[in-house]
């Protein structure tokens, strides 16, 4: 009888420390859907972080679709808790683009896909930008107007500064870019 009442105590405490367990996971999953939900953008993340170190230049290499654009410097969005980023194009055919050629450091800035643009010659430095004065990955271009390099992978690549004119009356600082395949 002794080792009955012993077998049951010992379930029903085991079986509480599951169910606490069990919920406490639960809680953490769903804060973690929540900051993913939160940060993307046509199925693209949006959690961003500034870049550790130099960037090699030839990551920029290639067509980047605009997808997403952030009304706000990196550090507002970075302190931001519910970042608002939508972007619609006003390209009636295609969509808003910047391509970069690496081996010969030119760029054709934003444009329709459909449009032509004439190429620019940029230097892609990492170093104390002359307009923040923080030191980080830039591209220079026409001797004094800067682009700051937040961060680049495989897919997706942010930049901050004027890279569409017709947006930054507006605030528009901080773009979100997709690689084009």
């Amino acid at each position: 009888m002794r080792k009955i009442i012993l077998s049951i105590c010992t379930i029903a405490i085991l079986q509480s420390c599951v169910v606490s367990t069990a919920a406490k996971v639960v809680k953490g999953v769903a804060k973690v859907g929540y900051k993913t939900v939160k940060g993307t953008v046509k199925g693209v993340s949006w959690a961003v972080s500034k870049a550790n170190g130099k960037i090699d230049k030839d990551r920029i290499d290639g067509t980047w679709k605009v997808i997403g654009v952030y009304k706000g410097s990196f550090e507002t969005f970075s302190n931001d808790q519910a970042p608002d980023s939508s972007f619609n194009s006003e390209c009636v055919e295609g969509f808003d683009q910047i391509v970069f050629n690496s081996k010969r450091s030119k760029f054709k800035p934003v444009h329709c896909s459909t449009e032509k643009e004439d190429w620019q010659k940029y230097d892609f430095e990492f170093g104390k930008n002359p307009l923040t004065k923080e030191k980080e990955n830039y591209i220079e271009y026409n001797s004094n107007n800067y682009i700051s390099v937040i961060d680049i992978n495989s897919k997706t690549m942010v930049l901050e500064g004027n890279l569409m004119p017709k947006l930054a009356f507006s605030g528009a600082k901080l773009y979100l870019l997709e690689r084009v395949k």
